[in-house]
């Protein structure tokens, strides 16, 4: 008996740290998963309702909608916002995170894999100059981007941002492709070699699928970046390639903020970053636990 109340006591002990580690969880998810709720529910509301404090999170019919928490919510600001000249925006986000992402991919994969071979030299300098690109601030440099984009007649062209999203994400994603490929079994890429596999063969053939998750990471993580960018697509354009987070800031006016709008618009917004992350959490996990992030 005595034995037996001693395994129980070391069990008991293990299930409460597991329950306080599961609460513990649930609210730094409820915490930080909190200015969405708020953005979410903002949306739903009227503009006279959406600036009061405490704010109301329960969207009730117009009998209750007077009870602590309650709001009647309404459709007006998503209708409003999708009836308007979102979808350009939206457009041109979708375009400059896709292809800006798809660049980064096509040069990143080959210069991480020739940055693990053993014949390439100067690796580390070349690491430390890609990395070194995203020492310097964006606002430092933002005059000279601006002056070279008007200088080439990019100023309010999509190209433009396709060229410094792909230049902003590619350092990036080389430093994670090549932690990935490192992490291959020397074996398998040694076995290709002994069956006469080219450089090109060995990465697309062995070293490319079997860091699929990587890549996929690499390209979740390009997408996110590109899609929240804010800055040079404030500086490079105005209308005809302005971005979603450029829409956002047209419901601020001499005559305050439209509290109810643009949270109905930064709902939209975030959406399809919020859907993709949910959808690739598990190749985003995968990728990220192989080695980018040590």
């Amino acid at each position: 008996m005595a034995f037996a109340s001693r395994d129980r006591a070391p069990a008991a002990g293990i299930e409460r740290a597991s329950k306080l580690r599961t609460l513990l969880a649930w609210a730094v998810a409820l915490f930080v998963s909190f200015p969405f709720l708020y953005l979410v529910t903002t949306g739903f509301k009227t503009e006279a309702e959406a600036p009061a404090m405490p704010p109301a999170f329960l969207p009730l019919p117009d009998s209750l909608a007077s009870l602590p928490m309650g709001y009647r919510p309404t459709l007006e600001n998503y209708a409003l916002v999708l009836g308007g000249d979102f979808m350009p925006y939206f457009v041109n986000s979708v375009i400059a995170a896709l292809v800006s992402t798809l660049l980064v991919l096509l040069l990143a994969i080959p210069a991480a894999y020739a940055l693990t071979l053993p014949q390439t030299s100067g690796k580390r300098n070349v690491l430390f100059f890609l990395i070194s690109t995203r020492f310097l601030p964006v606002v430092g440099v933002i005059i000279p981007i601006f002056l070279a984009t008007r200088f080439l007649g990019l100023f309010d062209n999509i190209l433009a941002l396709i060229i410094l999203y792909t230049a902003m994400n590619l350092p990036i994603a080389v430093w994670m492709m090549r932690s990935f490929f490192q992490d291959l079994p020397p074996d398998v890429l040694d076995a290709a070699r002994m069956d006469g596999a080219s450089t090109l063969q060995e990465l697309r053939l062995v070293a490319l699928p079997m860091t699929l998750n990587g890549v996929l990471a690499a390209a979740f993580l390009s997408i996110i970046f590109a899609w929240n960018e804010f800055l040079l697509a404030l500086t490079l354009t105005t209308n005809k390639a302005a971005t979603v987070p450029l829409y956002m800031i047209s419901f601020m006016s001499a005559q305050g903020l439209w509290y109810a709008k643009m949270a109905a618009a930064g709902t939209l917004a975030a959406l399809p970053v919020v859907v993709l992350g949910w959808f690739g959490q598990k190749w985003l996990v995968r990728g990220l636990s192989m080695g980018a992030i040590k």
